[in-house]
C-alpha cells in the first residue's frame, strides 16, 4: 500500500466496520449469512451473467439494479420514477400463510389482520401528490371483493389518470369479481404465484390467468425467485407464456426478520455483503437470501434463449430501495456544488481525494476552474464535484466516490454519509 493509500484505508474501514458491526448482530441472533469468500464468487458469477444479458440486449436500469427484457408493466417504470407509485391494503387478512410474507415485518400487522388498513386516511393523504400508479395489496384483496372495488373507486375518482393495479393469489378470482374489477378500471393485475404450491393449486392460478385476461388490459405473474427451483421455474415460464400474460416481475427472495427457522430448514443463508450500498433502508422485505439473484439471471437467459415472448423483470432487493432514495435525495439534488444527485442509482455522491493527492489535487482543480471544495482535516480528504473527477485523475490522484442520503427530522434536514467506493 502507497503512503498516500493510508488514509483512504482508514476511511474505508470506518465502512466496513458498519458493516461488520450489523452482520455481527444479526448473526448474535441466529441468522446465517454465506461467508465473505462465498458472497465475493457470487457477486463475480452474477457479474458474468449480467454481461451475457447485456449482451443479448437486456435493458439496465436504476444502476443495475433493475433488469428488463421485452414488457415492463408502467407500475414498475414509476415505482423509482419521477411522479411514483404508491401501494395500500385494506386488510392484512389472508387465506394463504407464506413463510417469507413480508406483512408479518410491517408495524400493527396484527390490528391490521383483526381492523383491516386505514385505507382511506392513505389515499387521502396520497392524493397531495400526482401519483402516476397505485396499487392494491393484502392480505388478499379478494377475500373482501366489495372492500377491493370501494378502494379502486376512490382511488379513481383521487387519481383519474393513474395506473391502478391489484395483486392476488389467484385462489378466489371468479368470473364476476373479474368483470366487476374492470368495471371499476383495473388497469393491470399480478398474480402473485407460490413456487411451492401444489400442481392442483398452480393449474388453479393459470386457469385465472386466463380468465382475468378476458377481463383486465394487462396480466402479470410476479413471485420471489427460491434457490434451487430451476427445473420447476421453466416449467412455470413456459406455462405463463403459453397463456399470454404480459410478463414476470422475478423478485429477489428475501427474508423479512421472522420466521428464520423456516429459512434455516431449508438451508437457505443470507447474501453477503446484504446490500450494495449499507443504509437503514424502510422497505420490510428484509435481506436478500444467497443465490436467489443467480438464479434470476439465470432464468433470463434461460427464457431469452428458449425464446419466450414474455416480459422478464428482474426485480432485485437493492431495486426496491431505489424508490425511497429517490424520495429522499431528488429534493437535495442542488443541496451543495460539491455533490450531484446520480439519476441511475439517485444517491447523492461527491468525489474524494485523500491524504498526499489532496494538494496536487487542489492545485489542479483551481487551475481548471474548479473553486468548491469541502475539506476534512480529521479525515484528510478533499471532496469535490465529479464532473471534475478526469482533473484529479489527471494530475495522478486515486479518485474514489462517496455516497449520501438526505435525511431530516425535528432539528433540521442533513447529509449522511454511507458508503465510499
Amino acid at each position: 500500500m502507497t503512503a498516500k493509500n493510508i488514509e483512504f484505508q482508514a476511511a474505508q474501514e470506518e465502512y466496513s466496520a458498519v458493516e461488520r458491526r450489523y452482520l455481527e448482530a444479526l448473526q448474535a441472533k441466529g441468522l446465517v449469512f454465506e461467508s465473505a469468500e462465498a458472497g465475493r464468487a457470487n457477486q463475480r458469477e452474477c457479474a458474468e451473467l449480467r454481461e451475457q444479458l447485456a449482451k443479448r440486449g437486456v435493458r439496465v436500469r436504476n444502476g443495475g439494479a433493475s433488469l428488463v427484457w421485452g414488457y415492463l408493466s408502467p407500475a414498475c417504470v414509476e415505482c423509482t420514477g419521477a411522479k411514483g407509485s404508491e401501494t395500500f391494503s385494506t386488510t392484512f387478512k389472508c387465506h394463504r400463510d407464506c413463510y417469507f410474507c413480508f406483512n408479518h415485518n410491517v408495524a400493527d400487522y396484527d390490528k391490521f389482520v383483526r381492523e383491516g388498513c386505514p385505507w382511506e386516511d392513505g389515499l387521502a393523504a396520497a392524493s397531495k401528490r400526482d401519483l402516476a400508479c397505485i396499487g392494491l395489496t393484502g392480505g388478499e384483496p379478494l377475500l373482501n371483493l366489495d372492500d377491493s372495488v370501494r378502494f379502486l373507486q376512490r382511488a379513481r375518482e383521487l387519481f383519474p389518470k393513474a395506473h391502478l393495479r391489484m395483486y392476488t393469489s389467484g385462489d378466489l378470482l371468479t368470473e364476476d369479481a373479474a368483470r366487476r374489477l374492470r368495471d371499476v378500471g383495473l388497469d393491470e393485475i399480478r398474480f402473485s404465484v407460490k413456487d411451492d404450491d401444489t400442481p392442483e393449486m398452480q393449474q388453479r392460478v393459470l386457469d385465472a390467468m386466463r380468465l382475468a385476461k378476458r377481463y383486465i388490459p394487462s396480466v402479470m405473474a410476479e413471485m420471489p425467485i427460491i434457490p434451487g427451483a430451476d427445473e420447476h421455474m421453466h416449467n412455470l415460464l413456459r406455462s405463463f407464456d403459453e397463456v399470454g400474460i404480459d410478463g414476470i416481475n422475478l423478485l429477489e427472495f428475501c427474508f423479512p426478520f421472522c420466521n428464520w427457522h423456516e429459512f434455516e430448514k431449508r438451508g437457505f443463508k443470507l447474501k453477503n455483503p446484504p446490500f450494495d450500498v449499507m443504509y437503514d433502508y424502510g422497505y420490510s422485505g428484509g435481506l436478500a437470501v444467497a443465490g436467489s439473484e443467480k438464479l434470476i439471471l439465470q432464468l433470463m437467459l434461460w427464457a431469452i434463449d428458449e425464446g419466450l415472448s414474455l416480459g422478464l423483470h428482474y426485480c432485485s432487493l437493492d431495486n426496491k430501495h431505489r424508490s425511497e432514495i429517490r424520495q429522499k435525495n431528488e429534493r437535495a439534488a442542488d443541496t451543495h456544488p460539491c455533490i450531484v444527485f446520480d439519476n441511475e442509482d439517485f444517491f447523492l455522491k461527491a468525489a474524494k481525494v485523500f491524504g498526499q493527492d489532496i494538494v496536487p489535487t487542489k492545485d489542479a482543480l483551481v487551475a481548471a476552474g474548479c473553486s468548491n471544495f469541502i475539506e476534512d482535516a480529521d479525515e484528510r480528504s478533499l471532496a469535490f464535484n465529479p464532473k471534475w473527477s478526469h482533473v484529479a485523475q489527471d494530475a495522478g490522484a486515486e479518485v474514489h466516490t462517496c455516497y449520501f442520503v438526505y435525511e431530516n427530522n425535528e432539528e433540521g434536514s442533513y447529509l449522511v454519509d454511507v458508503a465510499l467506493a
